[in-house]
């Protein structure tokens, strides 16, 4: 578990994202230029779940005034990967292959409506992200019957897949692991979670304040967004992928939220 790591003896520290250190220290390395590419598809959040997630990420700042947050119009869920840290004109060429079928696989979510709950926080030493549930039947919507979760997210990602494979491309995506995650904040410093002497050697005591306020969240989460048997779910506290925005087709840098959209499929 990340907790007995954070707690363990041999914790020696959050991990840097090094790239996006000199991206937020421009003074230091102005003249830096993230060139790593990529191409994605993205759901992103509906604004419910938006405004869900600002507020625990102002939560998560409250405690760790230091970390690199999310913007909130760069939020996003990597449906699929297809490749990254290729050129620009690599990526531009594995467009033009997938070209025909891009409609297809950005509208793809309008007919096939994967429903996601129960959302938490996880975390790693990089990062926190928070993290959902296929949902099997809990307090469906109206428009939603609870045999419609047979189709879950991990059948859409599943399904993305393969229609991309279709075009001929090779998938070299870096996600492994089936997951159901919008990474929210990530570190950029080790002062958090540090000594205040040396700024690297790691405070025990300020890594179990961060972890308890983290488990504190988690269950305000629950108590608030979780589904209760009778009753609605609270709006953020479920997502249908692709409600108010389709899939978003994006290319270029975007590691932490940036590049451009190359077709933002239908919503409903």
């Amino acid at each position: 578990m990340q907790e007995d790591k954070f707690l363990s003896q041999d914790f020696t520290g959050v991990t840097i994202d090094p790239i996006l250190h000199k991206l937020v220290n421009p003074k230091q390395y102005h003249d830096f230029v993230d060139t790593r590419n990529c191409l994605v598809f993205w759901a992103r959040p509906p604004a419910a779940l938006k405004a869900l997630i600002a507020d625990v990420q102002h939560r998560l700042r409250s405690i760790a005034p230091n970390l690199w947050l999310m913007p909130t119009d760069c939020l996003h869920m990597t449906a699929l990967e297809i490749t990254f840290s290729l050129t620009a004109p690599e990526i531009d060429q594995i467009v033009n292959q997938m070209l025909s079928r891009i409609p297809e696989i950005t509208d793809y979510p309008f007919s096939h409506r994967a429903r996601l709950i129960k959302p938490m926080l996880s975390y790693d030493t990089a990062a926190i992200a928070l993290s959902f549930e296929p949902a099997a039947g809990e307090s469906p919507p109206k428009d939603h019957s609870p045999a419609a979760d047979a189709y879950t997210y991990h059948h859409l990602r599943r399904d993305l897949y393969n229609l991309s494979r279709s075009t001929g491309v090779e998938v070299a995506s870096r996600y492994v692991v089936p997951s159901a995650h919008l990474t929210i904040a990530r570190f950029v410093t080790q002062s958090d979670t540090s000594k205040a002497d040396d700024n690297t050697t790691p405070d025990s005591e300020k890594v179990q304040k961060l972890l308890d306020h983290i488990q504190t969240i988690n269950f305000d989460l629950q108590k608030e967004y979780w589904p209760k048997e009778g009753q609605d779910i609270k709006a953020g506290g479920e997502w249908l992928v692709g409600a108010e925005k389709g899939l978003d087709c994006r290319k270029g840098t975007l590691w932490y939220g940036g590049g451009e959209t190359v077709r933002l499929g239908k919503s409903f």
